[in-house]
């Protein structure tokens, strides 16, 4: 169809070609100007379409740079308190000051509380040496004093290292032959092997130098010559003696992974170091009394199953919220709420989401509840108080889901560029609500359990071990070594926790009678 002024134009030619009169030429030539404004029009109209999809693409680009600098500021705002970020990661940039502590004030004053022992040295009652200083005779007059009896005694000690010197002991055997032609040997002490050889105590203080207090190879060199004369102490002893250590703490080990496979409440975590071919993962197994370290490649279900506790264990296991924990369905899982306290101060105080203060002040208080009932002997709390304290629970978790209704604040995708099928990104609050929704039992099995901790913080104290150990020393040579250093230090940290010194441990596995948890050491 064509458009009115076409038509116009086209009645005009036919009355001009049919000889008419000047108001025909000006009819002719009005027309031809409501033409051109018709095509001007068009023109506008296209014009403002491209403004239109411009409009909408920019509108695009900003939302989704919004979402960049958002998710930036949120990397700059975590630290060790509002985040699972390693305390290596914190600067010594001032921060401002927290509005909360993640704590529970205690109400005591610092410092020594009345009633506490205190440490200080004290005399002993049996001094390995005494030496008396005599009055001989009168600073004043110069009289003769040595026949007279004194009045008393006043004591004083001082307590002293003797200069360290290494003791050579020689064993000589004798080799006698019998008439009968056979050559007898006198037999050499339990562990005299060599012809030249280091003792027991100089190999535990080795071992305990090295995977305790964490010494690199070249300091512990110094440090054993310097103090005991050991000129020819070097590396490849120094992982000869490891590894030496490692067979003979190998039955304490395999009583330790049993022990924890039976336990009814354990603590798991994981965390990475520097293996000899790229990175490893440090998994660990702790309770009150017992500590087990196990080196992998993976950080995920791979490596929990290669470590044989898990698939095994049927008590409660607590942990943090790493999902390959989940796929373990024989033992009762507890979620740490140390974590969650963590992401709620973020949220708190970055997102500024009055819920997530609200939830924090909450899960102190059934801690708080959890703690006065132990103290006053009780076993579990009354199903009434439990049912208040879940009712509190989930009425804050309602007020979050005002704050961050499921169709609001969401991750955009990057203009022009074609969306993926799937679910779009929540952001972090409402991820941290549905978790705490989905998983309350567990977070809360604190509370219906007094045995469960509230928190996996003896797990990440006994790993914290791993990672000093990588900042001070480095990386491990071999996978060797990093298996001997995880098994002796399973064997120490356990000693430690039954009231064994670190050294005193040590030195009973080069004796042969290393310590075995559960058994005594006689």
């Amino acid at each position: 169809m064509k458009s009115v002024s076409m038509v116009t134009v086209d009645a005009a030619k036919e009355i001009c070609g049919a000889g008419a009169s000047c108001a025909s030429a000006l009819f002719m030539a009005m027309c031809a100007e409501i033409c051109a404004l018709e095509n001007q029009n068009r023109t506008l109209e296209s014009q403002k379409s491209d403004l239109a999809k411009l409009h909408a693409k920019d509108s695009r680009i900003i939302v989704f740079l919004e979402g960049i600098v958002a998710h930036l500021c949120e990397l700059l705002s975590k630290n060790t308190r509002n985040s699972d970020k390693p305390p290596s990661t914190d600067t010594f940039k001032k921060d401002k000051p927290h509005p909360k502590s993640l704590r529970t004030p205690s109400g005591r004053h610092p410092g020594g509380q009345p009633g506490h022992e205190g440490h200080r040295l004290v005399p002993s009652e049996s001094p390995d040496v005494t030496v008396s200083h005599k009055v001989t005779t009168c600073e004043v007059c110069g009289h003769s004093l040595e026949q007279q009896v004194p009045e008393r005694q006043i004591r004083r000690q001082v307590f002293e290292i003797p200069d360290p010197k290494i003791v050579v002991t020689e064993h000589l055997g004798e080799v006698k032959t019998c008439p009968c032609g056979h050559v007898n040997q006198a037999r050499f002490p339990e562990g005299v092997t060599s012809e030249v050889q280091y003792g027991p105590n100089i190999k535990a203080t080795v071992v305990y130098l090295s995977t305790h207090q964490f010494l690199p190879a070249e300091r512990l060199q110094e440090t054993m010559i310097g103090l005991f004369g050991c000129t020819s102490f070097s590396q490849g002893t120094l992982e000869n003696i490891l590894a030496e250590c490692g067979e003979k703490v190998a039955p304490a080990e395999e009583v330790i992974r049993e022990m924890l496979v039976e336990a009814k409440v354990a603590g798991f975590d994981e965390t990475p170091i520097r293996g000899p071919k790229g990175p490893y993962w440090i998994h660990s197994v702790s309770t009150p009394l017992l500590t087990w370290y196990f080196p992998h490649q993976r950080r995920g279900a791979e490596g929990m199953k290669a470590a044989g506790i898990l698939q095994r264990f049927f008590g409660r296991a607590m942990h943090d919220f790493w999902k390959a924990y989940n796929t373990f369905t024989a033992c009762f899982h507890c979620f740490c709420t140390a974590h969650l306290q963590r992401e709620l101060v973020f949220v708190w105080e970055v997102l500024g989401q009055k819920w997530a203060e609200l939830m924090m002040m909450h899960l102190n208080g059934i801690r708080q509840v959890v703690k006065e009932a132990k103290e006053a002997g009780e076993t579990e709390l009354d199903p009434e108080t439990i049912a208040g304290l879940e009712r509190g629970y989930r009425s804050i978790l309602a007020r979050g889901y005002d704050e961050n209704p499921p169709t609001g604040e969401s991750a955009t995708p990057a203009p022009d560029v074609e969306k993926k099928r799937g679910r779009r990104k929540q952001s972090k609050a409402l991820n941290l609500l549905d978790r705490m929704r989905d998983n309350e039992a567990a977070i809360l099995r604190f509370m219906r359990e007094f045995d469960v901790p509230s928190d996996n913080n003896l797990a990440e104290r006994d790993l914290r071990m791993m990672k000093l150990r990588q900042k001070i020393s480095g990386t491990f040579r071999s996978l060797y070594v990093l298996k001997d250093f995880c098994r002796i230090r399973s064997y120490i940290s356990t000693a430690r926790k039954n009231g064994l010194t670190a050294l005193e441990a040590l030195r009973l596995s080069f004796s042969g009678k290393p310590f075995i948890p559960g058994q005594t050491t006689e």
